[in-house]
């Protein structure tokens, strides 16, 4: 039998939001396929127990707990990436929130919203440059939205950050393309994932069923995705199966912007 190819073998990645959700199964993934995998989360615990999960299949990874609105410590992260890898291969901007919906914020909420969705991994990403551009074919990947593809009526301060960060990927990629360096995103649908209630604007599981059948009426494909369903794009825009491909906005929603 013909041994599986490792698409990440002997690489350095490093996921935002590592340690649930999609950035878990893109951490898990990542390992799976031969990469040392930096998971850099806020949640100490479940950070170490996604490293636990990776070391326990076979797999190579290391926790970092910082808070991304903290850019000393994204600074000084990228340090310790530097110092310690020399390198990094794959660069996964992960995190995200739902952040507050309507037009009717405060301004403490439109700041959140922006430090986590927009600023943060501008900054990661122009911190670790160096170390992207030291790898001689790097990989950055964001995750977007497709409410910053068609908007989104309930929110349009998620709408814009995840807008922004189509537009991001565009300038950053002409900006690093002679460096070798591609930088694309995902632009997820609705994802079975602990986050989902952060979007459905309850706790109340009734309600949330209720709208998440609705919701899943109107995607082709007929359900939400998994976390493991966008962590498959992310891992072929990680790869050199991806080799070609940059500036670009993959959409994984079952259809749903095709209509």
């Amino acid at each position: 039998m013909k041994e599986r190819t490792l698409l990440l073998k002997n690489k350095v990645a490093l996921v935002t939001a590592g340690a649930s959700g999609m950035g878990r199964a893109a951490a898990e993934l990542f390992a799976e396929n031969g990469a040392h995998v930096i998971v850099v989360d806020m949640d100490q615990l479940q950070a170490q127990e996604t490293v636990d999960a990776i070391v326990k299949k076979g797999g190579s990874a290391e926790a970092e707990v910082l808070d991304v609105r903290d850019l000393k410590a994204l600074e000084k992260l990228a340090e310790r990436v530097t110092n310690s890898h020399g390198v990094l291969h794959v660069l996964y901007n992960n995190v995200g929130i739902p952040g507050a919906a309507g037009m009717d914020i405060t301004p403490e909420e439109w700041d959140v919203s922006m430090e986590i969705n927009a600023r943060a991994s501008f900054f990661l990403s122009g911190y670790l440059t160096p170390a992207l551009k030291a790898a001689n074919g790097a990989s950055v990947i964001f995750t977007s939205s497709i409410s910053g593809m068609v908007g989104s009526p309930f929110s349009p301060l998620y709408s814009f950050t995840k807008g922004g960060v189509i537009a991001l990927v565009r300038s950053m990629a002409l900006a690093l393309a002679a460096d070798k360096v591609r930088v694309n995103a995902v632009a997820p649908g609705s994802v079975d994932t602990p986050g989902l209630k952060g979007f459905f604007r309850t706790d109340d599981e009734a309600e949330i069923l209720a709208r998440k059948t609705a919701y899943q009426a109107q995607i082709p494909l007929g359900r939400v995705s998994q976390a493991e369903e966008i962590a498959n794009v992310v891992l072929f825009l990680a790869s050199d199966m991806a080799s070609y491909v940059t500036g670009v906005t993959i959409p994984v929603d079952g259809g749903l912007t095709a209509k």
